[in-house]
């Protein structure tokens, strides 16, 4: 799926109909109320001066197909100008599996949405229960199922360290959400935010949250799952801002989450390479340009780890023109090393 500029305009608990345990959109958005038409057409407008046309406009942070139909059209019309001129490229929303049917798609497809992105969050029945979701892994199964037939783009999304939920539970659920084929997949650890349910939870001892090594090490294996079977991961940790940051209470919450998952990646990648060669006394490893710093680790962190586990007494990481995943070993130093 080619990846375009995101104009992100937020509805937040818009078209809910209750609160799932673990959300309070308001502080993982930074939007205190959803945003109204005439807002919309504002941000959409300054938004398209600094990036230029070609962005695409979605609707965050509620279940915008649960909207009052008025209300979405609205949301949707403010848009259609910008579609109209070609200042931007195309519309999509993020919505609950339940909150599919014909009227919606077809209201979708009036307005020229072409993405739409499923709140999942879970495959297991049990974990979607103690979540407080209110759907079943048959209405994400039907509402991706619909949504293709009738031509629209799916990004599924998912959870880990749910209540009830286990490191094996997740990659089941990744497992399922690949059987949907979508075009996109995005991965939120579980964190514990202010003013919810799950907030209760923790503080009375009945919820303990994933350690921020264990959300890094099982989010570095569903993207090796996803990227095995061909689906793009478009976003791993929740987006940081000042107001999520001011509500996190617990949990594997990182503003870097990202690049720690990377990281972990590429260690995993380099342990077959450096078994052959425990003992020696240098090995220089080589890696894209962009990725020096994720073979390297934070704080040399991977560095530390692939030299401690493999007795390796010097072990550099140089850039050199190779594919995104690729690491192969180096016979000789280079220029540029990053020790």
């Amino acid at each position: 799926m080619a990846r375009r500029r995101i104009i992100p305009l937020f509805v937040p608990h818009a078209g809910c109909p209750h609160q799932c345990v673990f959300c309070d959109q308001r502080s993982i958005s930074g939007a205190a109320e959803p945003v109204t038409p005439r807002q919309a057409a504002a941000a959409v407008e300054q938004a398209l001066r600094r990036s230029g046309p070609g962005a695409e406009l979605a609707f965050y942070g509620g279940s915008f197909t649960a909207i009052d139909p008025a209300a979405q059209e609205a949301l949707l019309a403010a848009a259609q100008p910008f579609l109209a001129d070609g200042r931007l490229g195309a519309l999509r929303c993020s919505t609950r599996p339940d909150a599919i049917d014909p009227a919606v798609i077809d209201r979708l497809r009036r307005y020229g949405v072409g993405t739409v992105e499923l709140g999942c969050q879970s495959m297991d029945e049990a974990v979607l229960r103690a979540a407080g979701r209110g759907h079943t892994a048959a209405d994400s199964r039907r509402a991706a199922a619909m949504l293709h037939a009738a031509g629209i783009r799916v990004v599924t999304q998912m959870m880990t360290g749910l209540p009830s939920d286990s490191d094996e539970g997740a990659l089941a659920t990744a497992r399922a959400l690949a059987d949907l084929r979508p075009e996109g997949v995005r991965i939120y650890p579980t964190v514990v935010v202010e003013h919810t349910p799950l907030a209760a939870r923790w503080r009375r001892g009945d919820y303990q949250p994933q350690s921020l090594d264990g959300a890094v090490t099982l989010c570095a294996a569903l993207w090796e799952q996803f990227r095995a079977a061909e689906i793009p991961v478009l976003r791993v940790g929740l987006n940081p801002g000042p107001a999520l940051e001011a509500a996190v209470l617990a949990g594997p919450y990182h503003p870097a989450f990202g690049e720690l998952v990377l990281g972990r990646m590429f260690l995993r990648r380099a342990r077959p390479l450096l078994e052959p060669l425990r003992g020696s006394g240098r090995v220089t490893l080589a890696v894209a340009p962009r990725n020096v710093s994720r073979m390297t680790g934070q704080h040399r962190a991977n560095l530390l780890a692939l030299q401690g586990e493999f007795s390796i007494k010097t072990l550099k990481i140089v850039p050199q023109p190779l594919g995104e995943w690729e690491i192969c070993l180096q016979t000789q130093p280079a220029a540029g090393i990053v020790s």
